[in-house]
């Protein structure tokens, strides 16, 4: 009895397992598309939705693998579409596909699938690429090919004006060329490797000889010496003046001191020499650029343009008043200034026996009676005082000393004269210079009790003493 029990259970075993599996095929045969379904050229017949949307992913990852050429100029660039975020626009067509035959009422079911049994349906896959891929590429290399224009410049030769012809370029129209890429990808590519000729524009270059011939006036000019520098120093100056010589303006252009004069090194011309950092004096790349800028600026005062930046250094200079001073430090104090006029401006930078000297050429509209003077006038003054410092690697009776730098505070004004009388009076700025003291070091290795006796001397701070202390700690080592 038990053998048959046995027998009956594993039959209908045997049963529910043939009914699910019958189950799974007649949903399988619900859900999958009917017969006769393409997208493109891909066969969808008995596919799940899933299954599809799979075969098209394969299907988008083989197009992905073309290669587009991109024609710029006379050059030739090839990418391929991967790299351009390649990808199937219409991915939903594919749902559209699977409720063919099996959505609406009977009678539109019916006609359905009756004329897949005559004509096959094509569903048509749309391509496109990502914009912003396409953006960065085109941004990034296809640019390369640029060349820009040249403008119209002017060389001083023997102290007369010679017109250098400006020269043509060539620049890529970027978002043209995104654009027709993208329409290429999205209504004519045939999803084989494709040529798109990226659209170009003519750069033409600034000036002509009738514009560039009206710079012929002085309109500012300015010297500062530096007989006192060494050789690195005086090097510095020179380099910077040589740099900005031959700067030409054109109307509402910005110059940039420190844009024409960096990057600061040995490369670009620059020695190591004295500068201002944090309030004291330390050598730096291009130590007495400022001294570049500050004789610039000066000039650009008395041609009256448009100063955009100045700063003042952080301790008082010595080759100008207070207030006449621009500063370059990294990039965050720059001299800029802008041609306001109507013609172009030329800038001549000179040295010469350890002069620095620019001058401002353009066209003068200023009348012949009116003239400009730049008066600094000093509001307060800070003592700077002294440091005294002992240092315990220098023997007793050394001693050495750094300058003070007065701390000031200064405006500057411009005064306008006709025919010789004060017509206005006009602040320029107003600067503040740090006070920094005068340092001085004193050595006081040696006997104990005599480097003890100078070093409480020094910390009381008063150099009289310290100098009295010292004489007597040095008359007691002989």
């Amino acid at each position: 009895m038990k053998k048959y029990a046995g027998f009956g259970f594993l039959l209908a075993l045997v049963l529910v397992l043939a009914g699910g599996r019958e189950t799974l095929a007649k949903e399988k045969e619900d859900t999958a598309i009917h017969t006769g379904v393409y997208a493109d050229e891909i066969e969808l017949s008995g596919m799940t939705v899933t299954e599809a949307k799979q075969e098209v992913e394969d299907y988008s990852r083989e197009l992905a693998k073309e290669t587009l050429t991109l024609k710029i100029f006379d050059q030739q660039l090839q990418v391929s579409l991967e790299d351009l975020g390649f990808k199937c626009a219409n991915p939903d067509v594919i749902d559209e596909a699977a409720a063919l035959g099996k959505k609406g009422n009977i009678i539109k079911r019916y006609k359905e699938r009756k004329d897949l049994e005559h004509e096959k349906k094509i569903y048509e896959l749309e391509w496109t690429l990502d914009s912003a891929l396409v953006r960065d590429f085109v941004n990034t290399e296809c640019i390369k090919f640029d060349a820009e224009a040249e403008d119209a410049t002017l060389q001083r030769v023997n102290g007369a004006f010679q017109i250098v012809d400006g020269r043509t370029g060539t620049k890529l129209d970027t978002a043209g060329s995104v654009q027709k890429i993208m329409d290429y990808i999205e209504s004519e590519w045939d999803k084989e490797n494709g040529t798109v000729e990226l659209p170009v524009e003519t750069d033409y270059p600034r000036g002509s000889k009738e514009e560039l011939s009206r710079v012929k006036d002085v309109l500012g000019t300015f010297t500062t010496s530096y007989t006192t520098s060494n050789g690195n120093r005086s090097q510095n100056v020179s380099n910077g003046a040589k740099l900005i010589n031959g700067t030409v303006l054109y109307p509402g252009d910005t110059f940039s001191a420190y844009e024409v004069v960096s990057p600061f090194t040995t490369e670009n011309g620059y020695e190591l020499a004295g500068s201002y950092l944090n309030g004291k004096v330390v050598d730096s790349l291009g130590g007495g650029i400022c001294q570049v800028s500050t004789t610039l600026y000066n000039a650009v005062l008395l041609a009256e343009l448009e100063v955009v930046e100045r700063s003042p250094h952080s301790m008082i200079v010595s080759y100008v008043d207070p207030s006449a001073d621009a500063a370059i430090a990294g990039t965050y104090k720059d001299f800029k200034f802008r041609n306001d006029t109507e013609a172009p401006v030329y800038i001549e930078g000179t040295t010469a026996d350890k002069h620095i000297t620019f001058t401002i050429y353009g066209e003068e509209s200023r009348p012949a009676s009116r003239t400009v003077k730049y008066i600094s006038k000093t509001l307060s003054t800070t003592d700077p005082g002294v440091v005294i410092v002992p240092d315990p690697g220098q023997p007793i009776g050394f001693r050495t000393a750094s300058g003070a730098h007065q701390g000031v505070q200064a405006e500057l004004y411009k005064h306008v004269y006709v025919n010789g009388v004060e017509e206005s009076v006009t602040k320029v700025n107003k600067s503040t210079y740090n006070a920094s003291p005068r340092t001085v070091i004193f050595g006081v290795a040696g006997d104990e009790g005599l480097s003890a006796e100078l070093q409480a001397a020094i910390a009381t701070q008063d150099e009289a003493l310290v100098n009295e202390v010292l004489a007597s700690c040095l008359a007691r080592m002989q």
